[in-house]
């Protein structure tokens, strides 16, 4: 088991979820990124296959040094099948056009593949199931730095259950790979609480900074 998966296991624990879950199948050929997508379309580890339009796998350039990790798709990208696309998504936009940023300097991912119903949170066992998928994007795109956008990305990608205010601020490594890994906010939530953009831009700008070292 590695690294990412023991954590993911210490999060279930957590949880009080006691599991031994089967990872996503492995890409043999780590550039057909084809073949992945095709993968992830047909998928039926979880429920949310009953209830999805279709699933949601990327946006952006899969050469990027910077990727942006949410936590599952809502009801506009579930009809899109890109994430962030909806009005979290338009924020999003003018958050990476405001750092000076462009489109395809980025990479953008759920945790979650298909939406979850009422877009409600996505459970523990769900991200489990779908993390292995997310595990070969971050393989295959290997950026120099991952964003975490929100507190269930974060708490997923980490396996921790600290506040996101407490995790913003400084780099963490994700899993085995030792790409540096930040913390900030779902632009969803900032739509909820603009008093916090201010806090996002400072987050953005650390990113940044980092990317141009």
């Amino acid at each position: 088991m590695n690294e990412l998966m023991q954590r993911q296991g210490h999060y279930l624990k957590a949880m009080g979820i006691d599991l031994w879950l089967e990872r996503a199948p492995s890409v043999q050929n780590t550039s057909d990124w084809q073949k992945l997508e095709q993968t992830v379309a047909s998928c039926q580890r979880c429920a949310l296959h009953c209830t999805r339009k279709q699933t949601v796998f990327e946006r952006g350039n899969r050469e990027a040094k910077l990727m942006l990790i949410g936590e599952a798709p809502g009801a506009e990208e579930d009809k899109q099948g890109k994430p962030f696309v909806g009005r979290a998504g338009q924020l999003l936009d003018r958050i990476i056009a405001g750092v000076g940023l462009k489109p395809e300097e980025v990479y953008i991912a759920n945790v979650l593949k298909c939406r979850p119903p009422n877009n409600r949170d996505p459970t523990a066992p769900e991200m489990a199931e779908c993390g292995g998928y997310l595990e070969q994007q971050v393989a295959m795109v290997a950026p120099r730095l991952i964003l975490a956008l929100g507190r269930i990305a974060a708490h997923y990608l980490l396996g921790v259950s600290t506040p996101l205010s407490r995790l913003r601020g400084r780099p963490y490594i994700f899993a085995e790979t030792q790409i540096p890994l930040w913390v900030s906010y779902h632009p969803a939530y900032l739509l909820r609480n603009p008093a916090d953009k201010a806090k996002a831009y400072e987050d953005w700008l650390r990113v940044v900074q980092e990317l141009l070292k």
